[in-house]
């Protein structure tokens, strides 16, 4: 097998398999956050900006579209003055809660010197 047909072989596996799939959609930090912080209920785009701190606007925009295509996140437009919307996590977004929750736990438990309480209600700080 050449190096071209191997290559191509190897990312057409990488494609199907679910592991990979799942990893390329929450493979990053903001989305993570973004439903980490939709887990507590319902937010709108302000709020969620605020919690995650140091963000672009247009990165959780980006971000909240993604998440909204895969079936993540639902976005509710109210017709009130002013506009508002509100993001919550849909029944397959709250899948990802218990790896989130271990995603925590491993980092209170391995990534803390030396381990310290929960920061990880209300404000929130970045994974790392």
């Amino acid at each position: 097998m050449s190096t071209i047909e191997h290559a191509r072989t190897t990312e057409n596996n990488a494609t199907t398999c679910p592991l990979t799939r799942t990893i390329r959609l929450i493979g990053d930090v903001w989305t993570l956050m973004l439903v980490y912080n939709l887990m507590e209920g319902p937010r709108r785009f302000g709020e969620l900006l605020e919690a995650l701190g140091n963000v672009s606007p247009k990165t959780v925009s980006q971000r909240l579209k993604m998440l909204e295509e895969v079936k993540l996140v639902d976005r509710q437009a109210f017709a009130e003055i002013p506009p508002r919307v509100e993001y919550t996590l849909t029944e397959k977004g709250q899948a990802l809660a218990n790896i989130l929750q271990a995603m925590r736990e491993f980092g209170e438990n391995y990534l803390s010197d030396p381990p310290i309480a929960s920061s990880c209600s209300g404000e929130h700080e970045p994974l790392l």
